[in-house]
């Protein structure tokens, strides 16, 4: 599988475009009270991707086991210092609304934690590099 973002951004204008293989969709991110820049930070999408990871992940492993799960709640927190620190104290909670038992719940929970691909992609670390730069 084959994840790219792309942003576009320019005075008061900016096209976000997430893309998997072949699915491209359009995320709208409202631009800076200044017309320069995203409103939205790099911080509060990183917590933002991390959320979605694990509210997808519920449903689908919830899926997999035939467990019917109505509702996801995912509330992820962490903190950033200053420029070019890298971010810290990351935690989440998370609330599954089902009909099957505390336990199973519980279990499914857990279980996704572990698998969670963005999450483990951060506990694992990951080089990051600038492949070219254009003036």
């Amino acid at each position: 599988m084959k994840i790219s973002a792309r942003i576009d951004s320019g005075y008061n204008r900016q096209e976000t475009v997430v893309q998997t293989n072949d699915s491209a969709k359009t995320v709208v991110l409202p631009v800076k009270p200044t017309g320069l820049g995203s409103a939205v930070n790099g911080g509060e999408l990183l917590l933002l991707a991390l959320a979605t990871c694990f509210c997808n992940d519920i449903y689908r492993e919830a899926g997999k086991r035939g467990i019917s799960v109505t509702g996801v709640e995912v509330e992820f927190n962490g903190e950033f210092g200053g420029e070019g620190e890298p971010g810290s104290n990351f935690t989440y909670k998370a609330k599954v609304e089902s009909s099957a038992s505390a336990e199973e719940i519980k279990e499914l929970i857990l279980y996704t934690d572990r698998i969670a691909e963005v999450h483990n992609t951060l506990r694992k670390g990951l080089a990051v590099r600038l492949d070219e730069t254009q003036p």
